[in-house]
C-alpha cells in the first residue's frame, strides 16, 4: 500500500500518508511550574512520525493562559486558529495569529500568552549531532550519485 490514513496502524509505512487536523485530541498538560497566569488547558495528538523517528507532526490546541515553554528539539509551528503573544529575552512581545509560522530552535525559551484559544500544527525535528549529520548527508549524496544513473560531479552537492 502506498497511501494510508494516519489513524491506521503506524507499524507499516507508506509513501503517502493522510490525516485530518479535526482528529480527537488528548490531554497534554503543560508543566505546572511553567504556568505564569491562568489555567491553560492543552490537548494534542501526533499525526505522523518519520521512519527514523527524528521528525514528527502534531496538532495541538490550548485555552487562555500565560506560560513558559522550553524547546528540547527544533519546532516549527503554523497557527491554524486563534492568536498568541510571544516574547522572550531576545524577542519583544508580538502577536501571531492564523497563517503565521514560527521556528523555535532547540534550546529556545519563549513566554506564551494564549489569547482565548489557539490551535497549531507543529513539526518537531530532532537534530542529529554535527558529525552524524555530515555522515548522513554524505551517504545521501553518494546514494543519489550512484543510483540516479547520472554520475556527474559531486561538487556542490554537499553545500
Amino acid at each position: 500500500m502506498f497511501i494510508k490514513n494516519a489513524s491506521s496502524s503506524l507499524a507499516t509505512s507508506s509513501l503517502i500518508e493522510t490525516a485530518n487536523i479535526g482528529v480527537d485530541l488528548h490531554p497534554a498538560p503543560i508543566e505546572p511550574s511553567w504556568v505564569i497566569d491562568g489555567d491553560p488547558r492543552a490537548k494534542a495528538r501526533q499525526l505522523y512520525k518519520s521512519l527514523d523517528r527524528q521528525l514528527w507532526t502534531v496538532v495541538w490546541e490550548c485555552t487562555e493562559g500565560r506560560f513558559n515553554w522550553y524547546y528540547s528539539v527544533d519546532e516549527t509551528i503554523l497557527i491554524l486558529e486563534g492568536s498568541i503573544v510571544l516574547e522572550s529575552d531576545v524577542l519583544p512581545p508580538k502577536r501571531y495569529s492564523a497563517g503565521d509560522t514560527i521556528l523555535f530552535r532547540k534550546g529556545a525559551h519563549a513566554r506564551w500568552h494564549v489569547e482565548g484559544y489557539v490551535k497549531k500544527l507543529a513539526v518537531f525535528h530532532r537534530v542529529l549531532p554535527a558529525p552524524i549529520a555530515l555522515i548522513v548527508r554524505l551517504l545521501g549524496v553518494l546514494t543519489r550519485a550512484f543510483t540516479s544513473g547520472n554520475r556527474a560531479s559531486l561538487k556542490g552537492q554537499l553545500q
